[in-house]
C-alpha cells in the first residue's frame, strides 16, 4: 500500500431528505445493514492502512468526531466546513491541512463494494458506475479507456457512467491547483463549487484519469434508496441467529443485544443493537438502537433511535424519540 496515502471523507451535510431522522443525527450515523452508513464507508479504507484520514465535518460534526475517535485507532483529523458551498469547496477544506501526497477521496454517503487496493495501484482514477438516468449525476465521458471529458449533472448526457464519489490522486497538490483555481473563476453550477467542474479543467489541461468501474453503489440519500441499500447489502453480508418462538426469514441482520420475542422478522431487515421487537412482523425495514417495537405490522419502514411503535400497520418514517401508538 502507498506509504503516503492520505484520504479525505466529507461528511459536512444537513441530509435534509432524510429527515426526520438527521434532526438528530447526521446523516452518515443512520444505520443501514448492521451498521453505521460511515462505517461501511470507513472500515475497507481503514485496511489500506492510510497515514491519515480528514472527515471535514459540518452538521453535527461532534456526533461524527465521537463515532471515529471511539471505532478507530488510525490517526484522524477533524475539519470544519463553515460554509456549504459545494463538494468543490468541501475538498479545498480537507486539502488545506494535508501535507502533499497521493490522495484518495471518499464521500461519507457513497457505499462501493470494490477493491479500494486496486483503485489506488495505477495512476489518477475515478470511480464509475452505470447508471439508467444519468442527468441525475456528474458524468465522464471516455475514449481509448481515458475519461476525455466531465460534465455535472447534463442535460443531454453523452455517456452513462456516474461519477459515484471515489476519486484517487497520484499528487494532492495538482487536485489543489485546480481547485484554487476554479474558485478564484467563480464559476458555480447549479449554485455550487462543483468537484466535477474542477476535474473538467485538469482533463483540458493535459491531465489523464482512468476509469474504473465499481461493482456495487449504494445510494442512502432518502428513505426509499437507504431501504434499497439495506436489502442489496443484506444480501451480501446477513446474519442470522436463532431467536425461539420467533420466525427469522433471511437475509436479515440482528444485533446480539436487541431482545425479539414473538415475532416474524424478514427477509431484509436490520434490527441494531439494543431494540426490542416484540409480538410483530416486520420486513423490508430498519429498527435503529434502542427502539421498541410491539405488536406491529412494518413495512418498508425506518424506525428511529429511542422511538416507540405499538399496535400500527403501516409503512412509517418514524424519526429519534418518536412515539406513534
Amino acid at each position: 500500500m502507498p506509504s503516503d496515502l492520505k484520504i479525505i471523507i466529507p461528511v459536512a451535510g444537513v441530509g435534509t431528505r432524510l429527515r426526520p431522522h438527521t434532526y438528530t443525527i447526521p446523516k452518515p450515523l443512520l444505520p443501514v445493514a448492521g451498521k453505521e452508513m460511515l462505517a461501511h464507508v470507513v472500515d475497507p479504507l481503514a485496511e489500506l492502512e492510510p497515514t491519515e484520514m480528514v472527515f471535514v465535518i459540518g452538521y453535527l460534526g461532534d456526533q461524527i468526531v465521537q463515532f471515529v475517535r471511539q471505532r478507530y485507532s488510525f490517526k484522524a483529523t477533524f475539519v470544519e466546513q463553515k460554509d456549504l458551498l459545494g463538494l468543490g469547496f468541501a475538498i479545498k477544506v480537507g486539502l488545506d491541512v494535508i501535507d502533499p501526497g497521493r490522495l484518495l477521496i471518499v464521500l461519507g454517503d457513497t457505499i462501493a463494494r470494490t477493491n479500494f487496493a486496486d483503485f489506488i495501484t495505477e495512476g489518477d482514477a475515478i470511480g464509475l458506475k452505470r447508471v439508467r438516468d444519468p442527468r441525475r449525476f456528474g458524468i465522464a465521458v471516455i475514449q481509448n479507456n481515458r475519461i476525455v471529458e466531465f460534465e455535472e449533472k447534463p442535460a443531454n448526457p453523452r455517456s452513462d457512467l456516474a461519477i459515484i464519489g471515489l476519486y484517487y490522486f497520484e499528487d494532492s497538490n495538482i487536485l489543489r491547483k485546480h481547485v484554487e483555481k476554479l474558485i478564484d473563476s467563480g464559476k458555480t453550477t447549479r449554485g455550487e463549487i462543483q468537484l466535477t467542474d474542477a476535474l473538467d479543467i485538469m482533463v483540458r489541461n493535459g491531465n489523464t484519469f482512468r476509469p474504473f468501474e465499481v461493482e456495487g453503489w449504494y445510494d442512502c440519500g432518502k428513505k426509499e434508496t437507504m431501504l434499497a441499500t439495506n436489502r442489496d447489502l443484506l444480501d451480501h453480508c446477513s446474519e442470522v441467529a436463532d431467536y425461539p418462538g420467533s420466525i427469522i426469514i433471511p437475509p436479515v441482520y440482528i444485533d446480539p443485544s436487541a431482545r425479539v420475542e414473538d415475532s416474524i422478522i424478514g427477509p431484509h431487515v436490520t434490527i441494531m443493537h439494543d431494540a426490542v421487537v416484540q409480538r410483530s412482523i416486520i420486513r423490508n425495514s430498519i429498527i435503529s438502537r434502542d427502539a421498541v417495537v410491539e405488536q406491529a405490522l412494518l413495512d418498508e419502514s425506518l424506525i428511529g433511535e429511542r422511538a416507540r411503535i405499538c399496535g400500527r400497520s403501516d409503512k412509517l418514517n418514524a424519526g429519534d424519540s418518536s412515539e406513534i401508538c
